[in-house]
């Protein structure tokens, strides 16, 4: 098994976040013992950047099950969707939102029937200082000087923050204060890297984190963050796509995913 990626925080400075990482798994052991599928396709994805974790612990055990590889690139949800109306050669997007798929099938660029909710995100207001009691407070009275924020035009998550900030009567305390990334990835790069002191991002992304401190905002404070997952009409591997899809709805995908911060849907 061969692997190539990036960390949960893995967005460059600037433009959306194209770094591909192969993870493939040779099913040469199991042909051997007269099990397993034959060779495999490989299956590119669209991943938006707060599942791209996810994704990584995900793809092996795809292989694993089926000798399917992918190839991922990640970013925000906005940028891979206009790549796709771009032609970019991708097989399966998974958006951090239910608009952008949909917006994919009514252009005739994705298959309407393949689209479901693979998850439901979770924002959180995170800070890499351990020990810091983080909540509604802390963004009224404003004491910090920067918070990050993916971009509301292209990241779901970005989108989420500002519905918080405005249903807190924060937005006009905090704005001049917000650092904005293109990618909730970027977004949790500034705070990781304490360009910023606080920043809103996906449970996901530090669910797994044993230092920081953090708030997990109540999902009724803004619009639910529908994961959608959609096959690409332009897809060069649509039977090894269809795959994928299928695996990302059943109980060992689902399980991962829970362990990674997100609802099922």
């Amino acid at each position: 098994m061969r692997a190539r990626g990036y960390g949960p925080g893995g967005s460059p400075a600037r433009g959306v976040v194209m770094a591909p990482f192969l993870v493939a798994l040779a099913a040469a052991c199991a042909l051997v013992a007269g099990e397993g599928p034959a060779a495999g396709a490989t299956v590119r994805v669209a991943v938006a950047a707060n599942f791209q974790p996810a994704l990584a612990e995900l793809v092996p055990l795809f292989a694993a099950a089926t000798g399917h590889e992918v190839v991922a690139s990640a970013g925000s949800s906005g940028k891979l969707a206009a790549q796709v109306e771009q032609g970019a050669p991708f097989d399966v997007l998974l958006s951090a939102d239910a608009e952008r798929p949909r917006q994919l099938v009514e252009r005739g660029l994705a298959e309407r029937s393949s689209r479901f909710t693979y998850a439901r995100g979770r924002l959180v207001l995170w800070s890499a200082r351990p020990g810091l009691r983080i909540g509604p407070e802390t963004l009224r009275e404003g004491d910090f000087r920067h918070l990050a924020v993916a971009n509301h035009e292209t990241a779901p998550y970005g989108a989420a923050a500002l519905e918080v900030l405005h249903r807190l009567d924060a937005y006009r305390r905090v704005s001049r204060r917000l650092v904005r990334g293109e990618s909730v990835g970027q977004t949790y790069a500034f705070v990781d890297s304490g360009a910023a002191e606080l920043g809103f991002v996906a449970l996901s992304q530090v669910a797994g984190r044993r230092d920081g401190s953090s708030w997990i905002v109540p999902a009724r404070m803004h619009s639910p963050i529908e994961q959608q997952a959609v096959l690409l009409t332009a897809a060069a591997e649509p039977d090894a796509a269809r795959a994928l899809l299928r695996w990302l709805a059943g109980a060992e995908a689902r399980a991962v995913m829970t362990r990674h911060g997100y609802e099922p849907p």
